[in-house]
């Protein structure tokens, strides 16, 4: 046991921050920096889209219905695998994984984003947008200051759930060879080569605190925000 825990102190900083010394961020630091963002991608992103599909009939809401149901109806691996292979050709040059690993996450995860807001503002009663019109705020104002202020309050359980699955996600990135924690674990068991239940127990460890942590501050926004 002791000597299990000594692979995880004498490689902590590895697991914590890569080779971020050297300029090549890895391990908890990258798992971190490609989940914010992809969230700073996803959440506008994805608000944008829902406005889209609530302003917007027809067309318009079927096309975008159509793109969030084949994005969540492929599993992400398959999505970062696509990125990957698909971006240097669109771009004319390689980018990095982490990069690519990121707008693979925003992409997936704006779907998602898209779906939960749209359910939000379809939950508000609709004499809000009406009322909001006849005093002469545009659509635009209407969903600006009226709507979208509670709807982000009323659905913030359901973007921490998403936010959480994105900050697990990111394990994904390993099919890639991109050194965030997960495939840094996996280079230290490969090099140590024993004790590697307690490498990736204290993975597990690590993800469930980043989880724990982001669920707590999102409970203390809320409380500290006062009712709409």
């Amino acid at each position: 046991m002791i000597a299990g825990l000594n692979v995880i102190t004498d490689n902590l900083d590895y697991l914590l921050w890569g080779r971020a010394a050297a300029g090549v961020p890895g391990g908890v630091l990258l798992s971190l920096l490609m989940a914010a963002g992809a969230a700073l991608l996803a959440l506008p992103g994805g608000v944008a889209l829902a406005c889209l599909a609530w302003r917007y009939s027809g067309v318009i809401r079927k096309a975008l219905f159509l793109w969030a149901e084949l994005i969540r109806g492929i599993p992400l691996i398959f999505v970062i695998f696509w990125m990957w292979y698909l971006l240097p050709l669109i771009t004319g040059g390689d980018l990095p994984g982490a990069l690519t690993v990121t707008l693979a996450l925003a992409w997936f995860t704006a779907a998602s984003v898209m779906h939960s807001v749209l359910a939000g503002i379809n939950a508000l009663p609709s004499g809000q947008y009406e009322a909001a019109l006849t005093q002469g705020f545009s659509t635009q104002q209407t969903l600006w200051h009226i709507l979208l202020p509670q709807v982000m309050r009323n659905i913030l359980p359901s973007l921490v759930g998403i936010f959480i699955s994105l900050l697990k996600d990111t394990s994904l990135a390993f099919i890639v060879n991109v050194p965030e924690l997960t495939t840094v674990a996996g280079q230290v068991n490969n090099r140590v080569q024993i004790y590697p239940a307690a490498i990736f127990i204290f993975t597990g460890v690590v993800y469930y605190l980043l989880c724990c942590s982001l669920e707590q501050l999102a409970k203390r926004w809320r409380i500290s925000r006062p009712a709409l």
